[in-house]
């Protein structure tokens, strides 16, 4: 991957714009950005060739039919934790993965088909990774808030309509060609659909209306990654919060307010809400704490993960993790 440390304002915009629409064109890029069009494909196109940004076509499901969230938290065998990272990164059905600091190593979130075996999945298959010493499962309850443009507010300050839970698309809504479409722009969420219409063996027009359907239906969007630091952002939280049970909906639903805010979801144990933060910096971290959540009636209290390296998020492989490990980076 490219050094994320020459991106600069204008490389930040076409970031937020991708972010707000990941499939929008060049020409709708560069009027965001306030640029050239020429300008703005070229930059953009590189900031994709290096691999600091990835748009794909994602389900926010990754399953047709009934399925659930659970988040893991992994504790490692000490100089195991990448070797088990990598591991992880091979299992299409988690949504999020990331390396930690704090009482865990690497927390996940599993998206598991409701006919499956959740015993099988963590014991015969999580805890039998080499370097895995302890597994604690925890199940999404409720999901307030997901911003896959957190950037955009960010940036400018724009808070939008949360997006909430994990829609569960009935399997009737997919068929074969849905699935081998989806699978093709999942690997490059920008791609024409003259290209992908090639692919399958449709016409162009077939491929767009599929699509579209799909997205209307809420079955699939599309999704641009890029790591919090190309943006100048320097920290990346993950809080597990204690609410006294009469304030979790109203606790829940101010956080998913708070434009730093792109994950807010409530969870089995402890009555916790599990909130993600993306901010510029340690003082607007500080200023969040004391000023926001240490204020909301009903917070007993909370614990802290610092982001160290995310290496799936929205069940697409970051392309940045394996190059930000050097040349002996896990296979």
């Amino acid at each position: 991957m490219g050094s994320v440390d020459h991106l600069d304002d204008l490389d930040r915009r076409i970031v937020a714009a991708l972010q707000s629409d990941g499939r929008a064109s060049w020409t709708e890029i560069a009027e965001r950005s306030g640029s050239s069009v020429a300008t703005v494909a070229r930059r953009g196109q590189q900031l994709l060739r290096d691999g600091i940004v990835r748009v794909a076509a994602v389900p926010d499901n990754n399953h047709a039919g009934a399925a659930d969230l659970y988040v893991l938290r992994i504790t490692c065998q000490p100089g195991t934790q990448m070797r088990v990272c990598a591991a992880l990164a091979e299992q299409p059905d988690l949504r999020f993965l990331g390396l930690v600091t704090g009482p865990y190593d690497i927390m996940a979130e599993l998206n598991l088909r409701r006919e499956e075996s959740l015993q099988a999945r963590i014991v015969e298959q999580i805890l039998a990774i080499d370097g895995v010493q302890r597994c604690d499962t925890d199940l999404t309850l409720h999901v307030y808030k997901v911003a896959h443009d957190w950037s955009q507010q960010l940036l400018t300050g724009e808070v939008r309509e949360p997006v909430t839970g994990a829609h569960q698309c009935d399997p009737s809504h997919f068929d074969a060609v849905d699935r081998e479409i989806i699978e093709l722009m999942r690997e490059d969420g920008r791609s024409s659909f003259r290209t992908v219409a090639a692919e399958v063996g449709l016409n162009e027009s077939t491929v767009r209306r599929r699509f579209e359907t799909l997205l209307n239906r809420g079955c699939i969007r599309v999704t641009t990654l890029v790591p919090a630091p190309a943006l100048g952002f320097e920290s990346e939280i993950i809080l597990n919060i204690t609410v006294a049970p009469p304030f979790l909906e109203s606790v829940a639903r101010t956080l998913s307010n708070y434009r730093g805010v792109r994950y807010v979801a409530a969870m089995l144990s402890q009555n916790a809400l599990m909130c993600e933060l993306i901010l510029p910096t340690t003082q607007d971290l500080f200023e969040f704490t004391t000023g926001v959540l240490g204020r909301l009636e009903g917070v007993q209290g909370w614990t802290a993960s610092v982001v160290l390296l995310v290496l799936r998020r929205g069940f697409v492989e970051t392309p940045w993790w394996r190059a930000s490990l050097g040349p002996d980076a896990p296979a």
